[in-house]
């Protein structure tokens, strides 16, 4: 090398480590590696974030739902399903079932007599039907249970909580304060059912089907006097009829 000759650098380039920059390098890649941890940690998070809302929302819904008509409605299809009388026994108020019925049955039972119908009788019916309230809340809890069981049956037997998501979509609820009317449609006619509601539940308390009516009359007939023996010669029309008899 000539002394005299100027120095010059001389400048080397890797493109091997140039490439490796270009497409991020090893600290990159190990960049990426680290940070999926977290962003699998935090789509973690959400997750039972999420769970646990839907949860919690389920159980406030769930404890609101069990102080509807609809739940209570629902224990009794349930019970019915399950021939569990006790269980049917618990949803039904029978003295108020039976007092909302006594109007009715009395109006139902006087209309059998026909023309034999008379003040005296309407007074014996009036007065009798209501002493016959202990046998007719046998007789109302039989009956109410058979139509129950009647609509109950249109469905095999599910877990409780399936009966209690599908009551809303089988009958038709009207609310009004602490008072309801339950419309529940049978293969051929619909029964209607008042519930009133007592602390966080309700109760059955009126029950109007035309077929329960006519049997709850049956029964109470069987202690009215029968329609052949009543004494005709006392109703007014016939009364005005009858041609006076001659004097000889």
């Amino acid at each position: 090398m000539n002394p005299n000759e100027p120095i010059r650098k001389r400048i080397v380039i890797n493109l091997d480590q140039q490439g490796q920059a270009g497409s991020g390098g090893p600290g990159y890649n190990s960049k990426r590696r680290r940070r999926w941890p977290k962003v699998l940690a935090a789509l973690l998070v959400l997750f039972v974030l999420g769970i646990a809302g839907l949860a919690v929302g389920g159980y406030f819904w769930w404890r609101n739902f069990q102080t509807s008509p609809e739940y209570s409605l629902a224990l009794l299809v349930d019970a019915a399903q399950k021939n569990d009388m006790a269980a049917v026994q618990k949803q039904l108020d029978d003295d108020a079932i039976a007092k909302n019925l006594i109007t009715e049955v009395s109006q139902k039972a006087s209309s059998r007599y026909g023309l034999a119908m008379n003040a005296g009788l309407q007074q014996q019916i009036d007065t009798m039907v209501p002493t016959l309230l202990p046998r007719l809340k046998d007789t109302i809890q039989a009956e109410v249970a058979k139509e129950i069981k009647e609509f109950a049956s249109k469905s095999e037997p599910k877990p409780f909580i399936l009966v209690a998501l599908a009551i809303p979509r089988l009958v038709t609820i009207t609310r009004e304060g602490n008072n309801a009317k339950v419309t529940a449609p049978l293969p051929d006619r619909s029964v209607e059912l008042g519930m009133t509601r007592s602390g966080d539940s309700w109760k059955v308390t009126g029950f109007k089907d035309d077929q329960l009516t006519q049997r709850v009359v049956d029964s109470v007939m069987q202690d009215l006097p029968a329609i052949g023996k009543v004494d005709l010669s006392n109703i007014p029309l016939l009364k005005s009829g009858r041609k006076p008899k001659r004097r000889r």
